[in-house]
């Protein structure tokens, strides 16, 4: 018996990938039948969801993760996601492993970023986005990358994140030195948080 079409959306949290439809039974066909009869809706190349879901709360995030499941949100990105930032990103910032290809992604566009492995994997956090789980950096991490990057992000843009981060949230000193010693800024972060304390 032929599985129900919508059912199987629904078993994936009611967004799909094409290959992963067609390898739960889908025909192309099908596929695009469902599309032009509006019952589904593409979210991004090769994406597809349920049209009669709740809007997406962060489309772009969503597409990322999606499209990109080994990349991380960082920076810029991050600092808007945890709302350490008077910024809004013109770009998704996202992290990945040194010695993986960069993902090419028409929309939203990329600000990729290659990092050593050990501080790749140091501090990923997964966060459910509308069902979907999207890596972000922890607040600590992401301000930890923002003194890695400082000349590409702005120092006044980190140090205002450092500030937003005491006032929003539970200063976590030792979790930042942790970090801040993978990434090999330690000496530099350590006047700036000792002038915070």
């Amino acid at each position: 018996m032929e599985k129900d079409p919508v059912k199987i959306f629904q078993e994936y949290g009611g967004q799909l990938r094409m290959s992963e439809a067609i390898e739960s039974g889908f025909t192309r066909y099908m596929f695009y039948k469902l599309r032009d009869d509006e019952i589904i809706e593409q979210i991004s190349r090769g994406v597809y969801r349920l049209a009669d879901l709740p809007p997406i709360s962060n489309p772009d995030l969503v597409t990322v993760a999606l499209r990109c499941p080994n990349s991380v949100v960082c920076l810029i990105s991050a600092l808007s996601f945890h709302e350490i930032t008077t910024q809004i990103p013109h770009k998704i910032s996202i992290a990945i492993p040194r010695d993986s290809h960069p993902p090419s992604l028409e929309y939203p566009p990329l600000d990729i970023h290659r990092i050593i492995n050990h501080a790749y994997q140091a501090g990923i956090k997964e966060h459910q986005i509308d069902g979907i789980p999207v890596k972000v950096y922890s607040p600590e991490k992401t301000l930890v990358d923002c003194f890695k990057f400082r000349n590409k992000v702005g120092k006044d843009v980190v140090l205002e994140a450092l500030k937003l981060y005491k006032a929003r949230k539970k200063f976590n000193h030792r979790k930042i030195l942790e970090y801040a010693k993978i990434c090999r800024v330690d000496k530099i972060m350590l006047p700036y948080l000792e002038a915070l304390i």
